[in-house]
């Protein structure tokens, strides 16, 4: 299959790009700079300039690829406005959809399991949460409504913390980064909630195994555990910064963990039986606290 990809040089993007060439697959990476297309040639991918804003250049790459994989997301960050990234979102998955309208092709979006409701074990039944989901749930539900408009649409929940060497800006390597700057690694009240983790690897192949054979409409989750209790993670950063692991209250978590305070409060349970039922996915890399305590996290 020919695949367009987007995101194709990122964190996760570029193991889909890796995972996709080593079967066969021939990828074409959209990519809005000089140092992208590069990385693309490099990795033995096509290059297609342009952007998400490029609604254009989206309907051509698309148009001309037996499949697209949609992995693009602005980096989550405290100056991110989430509410214009998830709209900007929405409006390219949607030019992506326009030009796949009626060709039955697969396209393939990213989503996440903080979008379903906390507090009990989330499936691939289960329709995103309003209010958890906030402004990235249209994207979603336009997702899902593309199945009976002709197109192979399937979306992946990623868990939140993806996992793996190279993760620089995700929530683990910023969990490391609070740790080293406050002197603590915190967790929330008891710590009990749970988190969802996916090795990047594993994640990667999820996607190659979405766009090859997942059913329209189908929601996929990329949730190697269903569920880390979060003082754990919290231990075995503190373990191997060789610092104080604390509890810090609901109140006060703002301040120790800023923009991710909300997430890291989060009980998100999710399972991925359905997924591995359906495509046969079978995660088989580390587990978030082995790459923890591999220590690739701590170098540099």
């Amino acid at each position: 299959m020919r695949i367009f990809l987007t995101g194709a040089t990122g964190y996760i993007g570029s193991a889909i790009t890796k995972d996709l060439l080593e079967v066969g697959h021939q990828v074409v990476g959209l990519a809005r700079s000089d140092a992208s297309a590069a990385a693309l040639v490099a990795a033995g991918a096509e290059v297609h300039r342009g952007n998400l804003d490029d609604f254009d250049s989206l309907k051509a790459g698309a148009s001309a690829a037996d499949g697209v994989i949609h992995n693009a997301f602005n980096n989550i960050s405290e100056t991110t406005d989430f509410v214009a990234a998830s709209q900007a979102d929405l409006a390219a998955v949607e030019a992506i959809g326009s030009a796949l309208e009626g060709t039955d092709k697969p396209f393939i979006v990213t989503s996440g399991t903080l979008l379903l409701t906390p507090g009990r074990l989330g499936t691939e039944n289960d329709a995103p949460d309003p209010v958890m989901g906030g402004p990235r749930v249209p994207t979603e539900i336009a997702v899902h409504d593309m199945a009976s408009r002709g197109i192979r649409s399937a979306v992946v929940r990623l868990a939140p913390t993806v996992h793996g060497v190279g993760d620089n800006a995700g929530f683990i390597s910023t969990l490391i980064s609070l740790a080293r700057a406050k002197g603590a690694s915190a967790y929330v009240g008891d710590g009990s909630n749970l988190w969802p983790a996916v090795q990047r690897l594993d994640a990667a192949r999820l996607f190659r195994l979405g766009v090859e054979s997942a059913p329209a409409g189908s929601r996929l989750h990329g949730a190697g555990e269903e569920g880390v209790p979060f003082k754990d993670i919290a231990e075995a950063i503190g373990r191997k910064l060789d610092l104080p692991t604390v509890s810090v209250s609901t109140e006060d978590a703002p301040d120790h963990f800023g923009f991710l305070a909300f997430a890291v409060a989060v009980d998100n349970p999710t399972s991925n039986k359905i997924t591995r039922e359906l495509l046969g996915w079978d995660p088989t890399h580390p587990k978030v606290i082995e790459d923890i305590e591999e220590g690739h996290y701590f170098k540099g």
